[in-house]
């Protein structure tokens, strides 16, 4: 039958089966992880994996200390996530799993609102949180490090 089918509509039936295969994903969540800001798993098929080394920020962007901000330095090391998914072709949203590393575990409930900020779809990474006593540096409250699927079918 694809040699009926004149060029246009092959490559939009191409088109259509590529678009569909790049969001192959199944997010297996409860009303508690939702609540929370991640998924209890999540399904791919296909793709690169991209495994990220454990993310820092005590500054921003423009060099402002976050020393003391928790939720500062959760959106930095998210940007910074993005960023190096975008040097593999993918970006946030293709992250599948995070570890996230606290010095306190009062910390986590004010991270909840900064996981939803980055995936505002609820298709959340699925996560770890692991209570440490301290990081690399004093000023450092929480490291993340993650694994994604990049070009998944």
């Amino acid at each position: 039958m694809a040699s009926r089918m004149t060029p246009g509509v092959l490559a939009l039936f191409v088109a259509v089966a590529l678009a569909q295969a790049a969001h192959a994903r199944e997010y297996m969540r409860s009303d508690f992880s939702g609540q929370r800001g991640f998924s209890d798993a999540v399904v791919t098929e296909g793709g690169r994996i991209v495994w990220l080394a454990g993310q820092v920020a005590v500054q921003d962007e423009e060099g402002k200390s976050l020393a003391g901000d928790l939720q500062g330095q959760a959106r930095a090391i998210f940007r910074s996530m993005d960023r190096q998914l975008r040097k593999a072709g993918g970006s946030l949203q293709n992250l599948t799993t995070i570890t996230v590393f606290l010095t306190d575990p009062r910390y986590l409930e004010p991270l909840a609102p900064v996981r939803k900020e980055f995936f505002p779809d609820g298709n959340f990474p699925a996560s770890t949180t692991v209570t440490v006593s301290s990081l690399a540096a004093p000023a450092m409250l929480i490291e993340i490090q993650g694994t994604a699927v990049v070009g998944d079918r």
